[in-house]
C-alpha cells in the first residue's frame, strides 16, 4: 500500500485510518521498484489509501510507481487496486498511461447501500465510470473489481450489481464475505454459505466474466496471478 497510512476517506466497512494524511514520500516509487527486485517478484499488487488533499488524487505518484516498478522490473506483472480519484478522467488515464496491466477498482456494494456503506465522496455510478474509462483508454488492459457481502443486500442486487460491471467490460469478479473489523463498523447482516458463493460465482460466470473468484475470505488480491492469466486467455 502506497501514499502512507491514512485515508482521507471513512467508509463505514473499513478498518484503514481515517485523518489527516502525511506529505507523500517522493522516493516511495523508487522504493517499492527496488523492493519488488528484491523480493524477485513475477507479479506484484499494488494499493493505495485515497489522497483527496492532493491535487490530482495521487495519480501522479501512483503512476510513478508503477513506471519505477517496470523499470527496474520489466518482466514484471503490475497490478493495482486504485481509488476512484473523484472521477477525475485525467487521473485515470495517468494511472492507465503508466502501463500497468491490471487495474482493479472497487465498487465495494450494491447500489442501493452505496451511501450507508461507503465514504459520501465514493458513488456507485463513479465507480463504474472509473472501470468504463479504464477500458475506454486501453481496451487491452484486464480491469477487476470486488463486491463485499453481507451488508443487507439481497440476491438479485448482487446479481444487478455483477451485471453492471460486466456491462462496464470488467473482466474479473472478486466476491467475497464483510467481516466487521470493529464494533465502530457496520455490523454483519448475514454470513453467505458456501452454496450461495457457488451460485454467485456460477451466475458470474453466465454473465461473462472471465474469472471469477468467490469465497468468504477472498479479497481483491486473492489469486490474482491465478485470474490475469485466465482473463487474457479468454476466460475458463
Amino acid at each position: 500500500m502506497i501514499m502512507g497510512d491514512t485515508c482521507t476517506r471513512g467508509c463505514r466497512f473499513c478498518y484503514v485510518k481515517s485523518g489527516k494524511p502525511e506529505p507523500l514520500d517522493p522516493l516511495e516509487p523508487l522504493k517499492v521498484a527496488r523492493s519488488v527486485k528484491e523480493m524477485n517478484l513475477d507479479y506484484v499488487t499494488i494499493t493505495s489509501v485515497d489522497r483527496d488533499d492532493l491535487p490530482d488524487g495521487g495519480a501522479s505518484h501512483f503512476a510513478a510507481t508503477i513506471r519505477a516498478v517496470k523499470k527496474f522490473n520489466p518482466s514484471t506483472i503490475v497490478e493495482v487496486l486504485i481509488p476512484d480519484f473523484q472521477g477525475s478522467l485525467s487521473a485515470i488515464r495517468e494511472i492507465v498511461n503508466a502501463g500497468p496491466e491490471v487495474v482493479a477498482h472497487n465498487i465495494e456494494t450494491v447500489r442501493r447501500l452505496t451511501p450507508k456503506v461507503r465514504d459520501r465522496r465514493a458513488g456507485y455510478e463513479q465507480s463504474l465510470f472509473v472501470l468504463k474509462s479504464i477500458k475506454d483508454i486501453n481496451p487491452r488492459i484486464v480491469t477487476k473489481s470486488s463486491i463485499l457481502l453481507g451488508f443487507g443486500e439481497d440476491f438479485e442486487e448482487v446479481i444487478e450489481a455483477m451485471k453492471d460491471l460486466r456491462s462496464v467490460g470488467v473482466d474479473i469478479l472478486v466476491l467475497s464475505q464483510y467481516l466487521r473489523p470493529s464494533k465502530k463498523h457496520l455490523p454483519v447482516a448475514k454470513m453467505y454459505s458456501m452454496s450461495e458463493f457457488k451460485r454467485l460465482a456460477d451466475i458470474g460466470y453466465k454473465i461473462g466474466f472471465k474469472y471469477v473468484v468467490a469465497h468468504p475470505l477472498a479479497r481483491t488480491s486473492y489469486k490474482a496471478r491465478e485470474a490475469y492469466y485466465h482473463a487474457i486467455r479468454g476466460g475458463i
